[in-house]
């Protein structure tokens, strides 16, 4: 495919995307300590958000597109409103996480809203969005989780990192469901939007799981070329997007 814009704003790394439903617009966390809200028709910037200390590392949407989540390096979570201003920070409530804040999602479910994250302190918390108050505490992980990805229908998370393990839970009582063994780091995890299929970054691979029969469907690695020599790191996919019809994959790599 062809570029179709490039989006220039941000004075460091772009840790993380995500895109409005109804596609119009992207929001964009950077190690510059700032979120953006970009006009995809123009490719400009349409507001930035500025009340971290420290690196921004993800950003989300809600479902209606109303509100943004964003997570940092700060150990703070943020609620937005879309022009820029920041309601409530949830590094200042009880049981906040206690290290860098590696990823935040919003959940689907719009009868009990929630916001999960995950940070380096190897738990996952899920925040009730009515009251910005603490509702479970995900207590499996042996390691830094890096992703959270929430089902289409709000009622199950699964969260990976460090320690190889994909951790489903139920989001509506806060329980451990099961554990899929991924074999190396868990770099980004994400749902189909219409199979019960869960697939994981790890390494240089994709792994799709069926979450019925928890049994591999699928491993994917692309052909990068020529062999790597000894030296050389190993390049390691990082990132992972179905399209809305769950049709294609998309994945992102360390090259």
């Amino acid at each position: 495919g062809e570029m179709q814009k490039r989006l220039v704003g941000h004075h460091h790394f772009v840790q993380d995307i995500s895109i409005s439903s109804d596609g119009q617009y992207a929001l964009s966390a950077s190690w510059d300590g700032t979120l953006r809200l970009w006009n995809l028709s123009t490719g400009q910037t349409t507001q930035q958000f500025r009340d971290h200390a420290k690196d921004v590392l993800s950003a989300a949407f809600s479902g209606d597109n109303r509100q943004i989540v964003s997570g940092s390096r700060d150990n703070k979570i943020k609620l937005w409103n879309t022009v820029g201003q920041c309601k409530y920070t949830m590094g200042e409530a009880e049981g906040s996480h206690q290290d860098w804040v590696t990823c935040v999602r919003f959940s689907p479910n719009n009868e009990d809203p929630v916001i999960v994250s995950a940070g380096c302190d190897h738990l996952v918390k899920v925040w009730n969005l009515n009251n910005c108050k603490l509702k479970f505490n995900l207590k499996e992980h042996s390691g830094h989780i890096n992703t959270v990805d929430i089902s289409p229908d709000g009622s199950l998370c699964a969260s990976g990192g460090k320690d190889g393990k994909a951790m489903l839970w139920d989001l509506n009582e806060g329980k451990s469901l099961s554990q899929l063994d991924a074999g190396a780091e868990i770099n980004a995890l994400t749902f189909s939007p219409n199979r019960y299929w869960l697939c994981a970054a790890t390494g240089g691979w994709i792994k799709i799981w069926d979450l019925e029969s928890k049994a591999i469907v699928d491993e994917l690695k692309p052909d990068f070329g020529s062999e790597p020599s000894k030296k050389a790191i190993p390049i390691q996919c990082t990132s992972l997007a179905w399209s809305a019809d769950g049709q294609t994959l998309y994945a992102g790599y360390t090259d």
